[in-house]
Protein backbone atom coordinates (compact mmCIF):
# COMPACT_ATOMS: atom_id res chain seq x y z
CA UNK A 1 0.00 0.00 0.00
CA UNK A 2 2.57 2.27 0.92
CA UNK A 3 4.12 1.92 -2.87
CA UNK A 4 0.81 2.66 -4.62
CA UNK A 5 0.48 5.90 -1.95
CA UNK A 6 4.39 6.35 -2.96
CA UNK A 7 3.45 6.53 -6.64
CA UNK A 8 0.36 8.51 -6.72
CA UNK A 9 2.39 11.11 -4.46
CA UNK A 10 4.91 10.96 -7.69
CA UNK A 11 2.28 11.54 -10.06
CA UNK A 12 0.50 14.20 -8.42
CA UNK A 13 4.06 16.34 -8.68
CA UNK A 14 4.83 15.45 -12.22
CA UNK A 15 1.08 16.25 -13.51
CA UNK A 16 1.64 19.46 -11.16
CA UNK A 17 4.79 20.48 -12.54
CA UNK A 18 4.02 19.65 -16.16
CA UNK A 19 1.08 21.80 -16.07
CA UNK A 20 2.49 24.72 -14.41
CA UNK A 21 5.60 24.51 -16.87
CA UNK A 22 5.68 25.11 -20.65
CA UNK A 23 4.11 23.92 -23.99
CA UNK A 24 6.86 20.97 -24.34
CA UNK A 25 5.93 19.57 -20.60
CA UNK A 26 2.40 19.81 -21.57
CA UNK A 27 3.38 17.20 -24.25
CA UNK A 28 5.36 15.14 -21.57
CA UNK A 29 2.19 15.30 -19.27
CA UNK A 30 -0.04 14.11 -22.42
CA UNK A 31 2.11 11.23 -22.82
CA UNK A 32 1.70 10.55 -19.38
CA UNK A 33 -2.29 10.31 -20.10
CA UNK A 34 -1.60 8.09 -23.68
CA UNK A 35 0.76 5.57 -21.03
CA UNK A 36 -2.28 5.17 -18.36
CA UNK A 37 -0.54 7.05 -15.59
CA UNK A 38 -3.05 9.53 -15.31
CA UNK A 39 -6.47 9.47 -16.24
CA UNK A 40 -9.26 11.63 -17.17
CA UNK A 41 -12.80 11.74 -18.38
CA UNK A 42 -11.48 12.37 -21.68
CA UNK A 43 -8.79 9.53 -21.82
CA UNK A 44 -10.08 6.69 -19.31
CA UNK A 45 -7.58 4.51 -20.78
CA UNK A 46 -8.04 0.75 -20.07
CA UNK A 47 -10.52 2.03 -17.13
CA UNK A 48 -12.84 3.00 -19.78
CA UNK A 49 -16.11 1.78 -17.44
CA UNK A 50 -14.61 2.99 -14.60
CA UNK A 51 -15.07 6.78 -15.53
CA UNK A 52 -18.19 7.73 -13.34
CA UNK A 53 -16.75 6.11 -9.99
CA UNK A 54 -13.66 7.10 -10.05
CA UNK A 55 -13.70 11.06 -11.41
CA UNK A 56 -14.39 13.36 -9.07
CA UNK A 57 -17.25 15.15 -8.96
CA UNK A 58 -16.47 18.77 -7.94
CA UNK A 59 -18.93 21.79 -6.66
CA UNK A 60 -17.98 25.01 -6.20
CA UNK A 61 -19.64 27.53 -3.54
CA UNK A 62 -17.99 30.14 -3.56
CA UNK A 63 -14.53 29.84 -1.90
CA UNK A 64 -15.61 26.37 -0.89
CA UNK A 65 -14.87 23.41 -3.58
CA UNK A 66 -16.54 19.85 -2.76
CA UNK A 67 -14.81 17.16 -4.47
CA UNK A 68 -17.02 13.60 -4.39
CA UNK A 69 -15.95 10.43 -5.96
CA UNK A 70 -19.10 8.16 -5.79
CA UNK A 71 -16.94 5.03 -5.22
CA UNK A 72 -17.43 2.10 -2.02
CA UNK A 73 -15.52 2.25 0.27
CA UNK A 74 -14.34 -1.32 0.98
CA UNK A 75 -11.09 -3.03 2.87
CA UNK A 76 -10.12 -4.26 -0.66
CA UNK A 77 -11.01 -1.23 -2.90
CA UNK A 78 -11.67 2.58 -2.28
CA UNK A 79 -10.50 6.09 -2.89
CA UNK A 80 -7.08 6.66 -1.10
CA UNK A 81 -6.69 10.67 -1.44
CA UNK A 82 -8.60 13.73 -2.71
CA UNK A 83 -6.23 16.33 -4.19
CA UNK A 84 -7.14 19.70 -4.73
CA UNK A 85 -4.19 21.29 -7.15
CA UNK A 86 -4.02 25.16 -8.48
CA UNK A 87 -3.31 25.60 -12.00
CA UNK A 88 0.27 26.65 -11.27
CA UNK A 89 0.75 23.65 -9.49
CA UNK A 90 0.64 24.26 -5.68
CA UNK A 91 -1.55 21.81 -3.25
CA UNK A 92 -4.29 24.07 -1.72
CA UNK A 93 -6.08 20.74 -0.16
CA UNK A 94 -5.78 17.06 0.48
CA UNK A 95 -7.55 14.73 2.53
CA UNK A 96 -6.79 11.30 3.08
CA UNK A 97 -9.35 8.33 3.30
CA UNK A 98 -9.57 4.57 4.97
CA UNK A 99 -11.58 1.87 3.93
CA UNK A 100 -13.50 2.42 7.19
CA UNK A 101 -14.75 5.60 5.38
CA UNK A 102 -18.28 6.01 4.34
CA UNK A 103 -17.25 7.84 1.41
CA UNK A 104 -14.84 9.99 -0.16
CA UNK A 105 -16.18 13.22 0.26
CA UNK A 106 -13.40 17.00 0.72
CA UNK A 107 -14.32 20.08 1.33
CA UNK A 108 -12.00 22.62 0.82
CA UNK A 109 -11.65 26.88 0.75
CA UNK A 110 -9.91 28.30 -1.70
CA UNK A 111 -9.05 32.36 -1.93
CA UNK A 112 -10.58 34.32 -4.73
CA UNK A 113 -6.96 34.76 -6.75
CA UNK A 114 -7.47 31.02 -7.96
CA UNK A 115 -9.86 30.40 -10.94
CA UNK A 116 -8.47 26.69 -12.04
CA UNK A 117 -7.94 23.69 -10.26
CA UNK A 118 -6.93 19.91 -10.83
CA UNK A 119 -9.06 17.85 -8.38
CA UNK A 120 -7.46 14.11 -8.08
CA UNK A 121 -9.16 11.04 -6.67
CA UNK A 122 -7.17 8.39 -6.24
CA UNK A 123 -8.19 4.80 -6.04
CA UNK A 124 -6.27 1.92 -4.48
CA UNK A 125 -6.42 -0.16 -7.67
CA UNK A 126 -7.80 1.67 -10.52
CA UNK A 127 -4.66 4.60 -10.27
CA UNK A 128 -5.08 8.39 -10.73
CA UNK A 129 -7.89 10.02 -11.83
CA UNK A 130 -8.01 13.79 -12.27
CA UNK A 131 -10.47 16.62 -13.06
CA UNK A 132 -10.14 19.71 -14.66
CA UNK A 133 -12.18 22.55 -13.01
CA UNK A 134 -12.46 26.22 -13.87
CA UNK A 135 -14.36 28.74 -11.95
Amino acid sequence: MENRRNFMKTSLVVAAGVFSANIPSAFAFKQLLTKGVVYTKDNPGKWMKKVNSHLPIVTVDGNKITMETKHGMSQRHYIVRHTLVSSNGEVLGEKTFYPSDERALSVFSVSGEHKSFFATSFCNKHDLWVADIVI
